[in-house]
Parts: structure tokens; C-alpha cells; sequence
């Protein structure tokens, strides 16, 4: 279904313009997980909401398909892997950064890749 979409929506994803200097990286997983709790990821131009729970969970919409997956925090890196309406999204550990607590920055291949950045609410 639309595989065609999956590569085209993940690149535009990961090419959002960010600020570096308003991002401070996050390197624990309680940091991370209280940044998250009771919270989903959003980026609104494609329509994309993440949930991802304490126990390594990912639940979640993007253009109206269903994402799922799991993600799984090492050696200071998110750890995860996703499917995206049948769509694999392959593994990959990502460095995390916060912009207070109302936005948080994943970069692909822990840290030196494309970017993504989404709203905390």
C-alpha cells in the first residue's frame, strides 16, 4: 500500500531546519523517559503522532496509517525499530536533544545523520 510514500515521507521528515544551539543532548533514559511520560511526539505537517511507552513501546499515526514499533535506550542513544503500515523502518539508534521540554531532536546513526525534530504535548 503507497510503498512509495515510506522513503518520501521519512526524508522529509528527517530534513526539517533545526536550531543546534537551542538543543542540549539527553544521554540517560530517565532523563529521556521524563520528557516523555504522559506526552506524544508530533510533527504536524505530515499529520505524525508518536506515543512511546516506558516499556519500549511505539504507537502512532503518520499521513493516517498506523505506526508500531519498539525502542529500547543504549549506551546513551534511542534505540529503535518501526513499521509504518506494513512499511519496515529499520533499526537505528539516534542521539536525542531537547529543547526544554517542549520539543525534542532524534538524529539517525547515533548522532552524525539526518535529523527530526517534534513537538512535545
Amino acid at each position: 500500500m503507497f510503498r512509495w510514500l515510506a522513503p518520501f515521507f521519512i526524508g522529509l521528515a528527517c530534513a526539517l531546519p533545526v536550531q543546534a544551539q537551542d538543543y542540549v543532548p539527553v544521554k540517560e533514559r530517565d532523563a529521556f523517559l521524563s520528557l516523555i511520560e504522559g506526552r506524544s511526539l508530533r510533527l504536524p505537517l505530515y499529520g505524525l503522532t508518536l506515543t512511546l511507552t516506558p516499556d519500549g513501546q511505539i504507537v502512532g499515526k503518520a499521513l493516517g496509517w498506523g505506526i508500531s514499533g519498539s525502542w529500547r535506550w543504549e549506551d546513551g542513544f534511542f534505540c529503535r525499530d518501526m513499521d509504518w503500515s506494513g512499511t519496515e523502518i529499520p533499526y537505528n539508534c539516534q542521539l536525542v536533544e531537547a529543547k526544554g521540554d517542549s520539543a525534542l531532536r532524534f538524529t539517525v546513526d547515533k548522532g552524525i545523520g539526518d535529523s527530526a525534530s517534534f513537538r512535545l504535548q
